[in-house]
């Protein structure tokens, strides 16, 4: 049997998205599963022995150049290469114009997405043929995907042990090792200040104040600082200078580069963000911080992973911006966080 799956974006979508592999696995032994994805995603899931065969979309450039040779030429092999395919099962778990397109294209005969209710554009139903309704238990994202592609085989996947998979390179785990060489005898931790909306942040002074009393708590402890452009070097500098000796600030790492340290830190702690859901996919503690997101929605699961929830009224808003923006930050307290960091580490 061959299968598709269409999850094109983002980074924490295509995470919570990796279970669906080793379901599919254990169902039918010997599938082989595709996967479309967007070019500066295609990483995360490059060299993963679950997967046969990537297609690599690049939608921003198309739809900026939609008319320029390379674009048409771009597309056409896309198309050929789907349906040369010839998926038995085709799987559209993104819910949006775009994937329903990348999931026509395939020509796949059974095409199965979310029902209206969970869809993000509803002219994704245009392109399925089998709309799943989720479940009531269903919260988190990553059920709802598992559910989408369980219906076809009848086989539920509650009570299964699903793990994820991100391969790394040698030279990324070489690479990791010998950063983990120059640290102390203590904990490692890896704090990660960046995200991508304005209610996603926690302040600077926070960060400062948790990492001294990290360092407090965890003698010879390392606070290492993650960053993903400029501005947020320029930021978690001045926040391990806050800190002192202890906290230091990572060079610039390609993702499996990242996800190489990830897999070999002892905790993890920041908001609704990339690189504490890759933590939580290779197997590392980690904490986390939701204000206008939902963490039970979308963060960690299990008994290494704490998630801690804005106790304001209007958590969970899923507001980009915000007049109370302030206001929320502060509702994340110090202590909320050293709690969970504390219940983490006596397991």
């Amino acid at each position: 049997m061959r299968v598709l799956i269409v999850k094109t974006s983002a980074l924490g979508d295509i995470i919570h998205a990796l279970p669906v592999l080793d379901y599919l696995h254990q169902v039918v032994p010997g599938i082989e599963v595709d996967w479309v994805v967007e070019k500066p995603f295609r990483e995360l899931l490059a060299g993963n022995p679950l997967v046969s065969q990537l297609h690599t979309v690049c939608t921003k450039v198309w739809r900026r150049f939609p008319f320029a040779v390379e674009t048409r030429r771009d597309i056409a092999a896309l198309k050929e290469t789907l349906r040369e395919r010839r998926y038995d099962i085709v799987f559209d778990i993104q819910g949006n114009l775009k994937s329903g397109i990348f999931t026509r294209l395939s020509q796949g005969v059974r095409r199965y997405g979310f029902d209206r209710d969970e869809l993000q554009e509803v002219y994704n139903l245009l392109f399925t043929t089998h709309q799943v309704p989720v479940r009531r238990q269903d919260r988190h994202v990553t059920d709802k995907c598992l559910r989408v592609v369980s219906v076809p085989f009848g086989k539920d996947f509650i009570g299964m042990e699903l793990v994820s998979t991100i391969a790394t390179a040698p030279e990324d785990d070489a690479a990791a090792e010998a950063l983990m060489q120059t640290m102390g005898d203590g904990l490692v931790f890896l704090f990660h200040y960046g995200t991508t909306w304005q209610t996603k942040f926690w302040s600077e002074q926070g960060w400062a104040e948790l990492g001294k009393s990290v360092l407090d708590r965890y003698h010879d402890s390392t606070i290492l600082f993650s960053w993903g452009n400029e501005q947020e070097r320029q930021v978690v500098t001045g926040i391990a200078r806050a800190i002192g000796p202890g906290a230091r600030v990572m060079e610039r790492y390609s993702l499996k580069g990242l996800v190489a340290v990830l897999k070999k830190v002892d905790l993890v702690v920041g908001g609704d963000t990339g690189p504490v859901h890759l933590a939580a996919a290779v197997g590392t503690p980690t904490v986390s911080f939701y204000r206008a997101s939902d963490g039970s929605r979308s963060g960690p699961r299990g008994k290494h992973h704490a998630v801690i929830q804005s106790p304001l009224s209007c958590t969970r808003c899923f507001k980009t911006k915000c007049e109370r923006d302030v206001e929320c930050r502060g509702s994340i307290t110090l202590e909320m966080i050293m709690d969970g960091v504390m219940s983490v580490l006596r397991l």
